[in-house]
């Protein structure tokens, strides 16, 4: 049976065979990545993704380390929370001589560290004897590269590839390398310490001689070259003090959050250690890549989501993403790219295929709310840090984002901001939720576009609105007005068009013919986020998400369980989303809906204690909660995946009713509330400008307090209940 079978969307990650154990372990630095089993092998088994990959490549496809002719014992296997490093230990099966036992399990400690830095995998390998006697031992290393690109990893079969180059085999090294069809020579090297007993294209034999309570070391690094990169020569431990000097300045400056929970200290720990991990450096700063292992790369609205939800922690988030996503703005229209004058990137490859044309996401803009996405996080960045170099130098990108979403952005002049891919090879459907099936009437048919989303319209409206702000904050009061009744012109216009009464809450979406799609889904709490609802269709949205039909006990499916298409082990039609519902939360708690943002917080907190390294995922499967049981996990979500790792900030402000207006040096609280696990929230380091506090924030009895622990500046902090 094939692991991958052909769908009829080829871009699309569906569920392979899984006859083995597919649990995984990610480590992430810049552009490479690495999928681990938890033994610390790669093997092309299960979902076939296991590999280390860079700039959208496989450099590495095969990894397996064996003890004489065997697999080693798994002990235990974790990437560590406090450092990205890949932690195993393990132990030898029997080992027989003439039919007995000659060494009995359990006798060796083997432990594998392995970590990545600048495009290179180091692993060190340590072996100690706990038998009363010397011990002989042969562990090898077989490996493999099959380079292949990560859209090939999807499923996507390609008519050609490029063609492996003969290995080069050293006394102590492996170079294996590939010609693509793009004239790129890809390479991967494998260099190991000390020089092995044996070394071929293939495998790699030590041997070694242990004394009772003995040990043995043995390093292998394996480095990615793209065609362009110097290879700079590290050790195992000089790269790993460098990783560590690096990690602990990006600590030091950084603003902390601890509660009284340790459970919930450990998800908080996990998800800032997740975050640090996606992001990359880019030359317009950092960028938080979406998710590994299927985009690890720049995508505009992951990006931009994930720094909302942790603008008030840590805004060079936002600073990054928004320099990025200005200087990738498209200026013409590019059919083939889905690429308009003023839109904001949908995503960005590297890669052959990319390169080739072969897919069109080598810089892609079939997104439709990326643009106004990127409008929104720029008011709300400048309201955060008052940063005015900063907005000058963005508002001509906002500007023409605003001119895309009033010209090319509504193609017919309805007011209504729709899509309609140009690309044959593109996304169909280019809101958050682009799965082939998720834009559909009632009746289950698939609606056709053009297609004007509920939410694009909310997001357009807080766009508006933010641009309002930013354009009188730079002296251009006309234009401001201008913007602000546009946003309220559009609001009255939206409520009369996609509230249903019956449904008791907004359509999905409007189809090409302007027929609505009477469909009761989450899109419509991202209404409530931005702010475009009413306040009585607010309160009607958020209970009917709350419902039976909506809420599993881990959280708001996308689609309600009475809906045709509803599938609770679909990607966007029933399904639990962590980001989602943190959005949703966010916006219950704008409209005073507290109770119910505490709701959301505290079933994703649930749901962290059952998930693997208390790690949220893209998504889960929508079945309704079960005792004892956690959320089903859906089979191809990423993990990690930085939306996902940034909910817990997005929920906590949403719970405290936490602001900050930089340029009035203000932290406000409005109405803070705790969830009864919760007994205080400690935020150490803040930074608002140049000043800097850390604050305690307590439930006293049916009141929460809020105190200031120390302030390095001048800020005025204050609650109102």
């Amino acid at each position: 049976m094939e692991e991958i079978i052909r769908v009829s969307d080829q871009f699309y990650i569906l569920a392979t065979s899984s006859r083995v154990d597919d649990r995984t372990l990610v480590l992430k630095d810049g552009g490479t990545f690495a999928v681990f089993d938890r033994f610390g092998d790669f093997q092309p088994v299960g979902l076939g993704k296991q590999g280390l990959y860079h700039e959208g490549t496989r450099f590495l496809s095969r990894l397996e380390l064996y003890m004489g002719e065997h697999r080693p014992l798994l002990l235990t296997s974790t990437v560590m929370e406090h450092t990205p490093v890949l932690s195993v230990d393990l132990t030898n099966p029997d080992f027989y001589e003439n039919e007995r036992v000659a060494l009995a399990r359990n006798t060796l400690h083997l432990s594998r560290s392995s970590f990545l830095y600048q495009a290179t995998c180091f692993t060190r390998i340590t072996i100690q004897n706990f038998a009363l006697h010397s011990v002989d031992i042969s562990f090898r290393i077989f490996f493999a590269a099959d380079f292949a690109d990560i859209f090939e990893v999807r499923g996507v079969k390609r008519e050609r590839r490029g063609r492996l180059l003969e290995p080069d085999v050293k006394d102590n090294a492996v170079l294996l390398a590939y010609e693509g069809l793009d004239g790129v020579v890809r390479r991967t090297r494998l260099e190991c310490s000390p020089s092995p007993a044996e070394i071929s294209a293939g495998a790699i034999r030590f041997e070694a001689h242990l004394e009772s309570k003995g040990t043995a070391v043995a390093c292998l690094t394996i480095s990615c070259d793209p065609g362009d990169r110097v290879a700079l020569e590290r050790t195992y431990h000089r790269a790993f003090a460098e990783t560590q000097a690096k990690l602990e300045k990006t600590r030091a400056g950084a603003c902390h959050v601890t509660t009284s929970r340790g459970r919930f200290n450990s998800w908080l720990t996990r998800s800032m250690a997740d975050l640090r991990m996606m992001i990359t450096l880019t030359p317009k700063g950092p960028y938080p890549y979406a998710g590994v292992p299927w985009f690890s790369a720049p995508f505009g609205r992951d990006g931009v989501i994930t720094a909302l939800e942790t603008l008030w922690i840590n805004p060079d988030i936002a600073r990054g993403v928004l320099a990025y996503l200005a200087a990738t703005q498209a200026r013409a229209i590019a059919p083939a790219q889905d690429a308009e004058p003023g839109k904001i990137l949908h995503e960005a490859r590297q890669g052959e295929m990319a390169a080739l044309g072969e897919v069109p996401f080598g810089q892609y803009y079939g997104s439709v709310d990326a643009t106004p996405l990127f409008v929104m996080l720029a008011g709300a960045f400048y309201e955060r840090t008052a940063d005015r170099p900063f907005l000058e130098a963005l508002w001509p990108h906002v500007e023409r984002a605003i001119h895309w979403i009033d010209t090319l952005g509504d193609r017919d002049g309805d007011g209504f901001v729709e899509y309609y891919r140009r690309s044959p090879h593109g996304l169909v459907h280019q809101g958050w939720k682009d799965s082939v099936d998720a834009i559909f009437h009632a009746n289950g048919v698939l609606a056709d576009g053009p297609i004007a989303l509920c939410e694009v319209q909310a997001y357009v409206y807080a766009a508006k609105r933010q641009a309002a702000v930013l354009a009188a904050a730079l002296g251009r009061v006309e234009r401001a007005g201008e913007l602000q009744r546009q946003a309220e012109a559009l609001q009255r216009r939206f409520e009369e068009v996609f509230w249903d009464d019956e449904l008791s809450t907004y359509v999905l979406a409007l189809d090409g013919e302007k027929r609505p799609c009477r469909v009761r889904t989450s899109n419509a709490g991202h209404c409530l986020f931005a702010g475009i609802a009413s306040q009585e269709h607010a309160s009607r949205v958020a209970q009917t998400l709350m419902g039976e039909d909506f809420f599993s006990g881990w959280g708001i499916r996308t689609v309600a369980g009475s809906e045709v298409r509803y599938n609770p082990i679909s990607y966007h039609n029933g399904s639990v989303w962590p980001h989602d519902n943190a959005l949703i939360a966010a916006g219950m708690a704008r409209y005073g809906m507290k109770d119910r943002a505490l709701k959301i917080l505290a079933s994703l907190y649930d749901a962290s204690l059952f998930v693997d390294l208390a790690r949220l995922p893209e998504l889960f499967c929508g079945f309704a909660r079960r005792a004892g049981e956690g959320p089903t996990p859906y089979s191809v979500a990423c993990a990690p995946q930085s939306w996902s790792a940034a909910t817990v900030f997005l929920l906590l402000q949403a719970c405290l009713g936490l602001s900050i207006d930089a340029d009035n040096a203000q932290v406000r609280f409005s109405h803070p509330r705790l969830p009864e696990f919760l007994k205080e929230v400690k935020i150490q380091n803040l930074h608002v400008g140049k000043s800097s506090l850390d604050l305690l924030i307590e439930g006293r009895d049916q009141d929460v307090g809020v105190d200031v622990l120390r302030l390095d500046g001048d800020v005025d902090v204050s609650a109102s209940r």
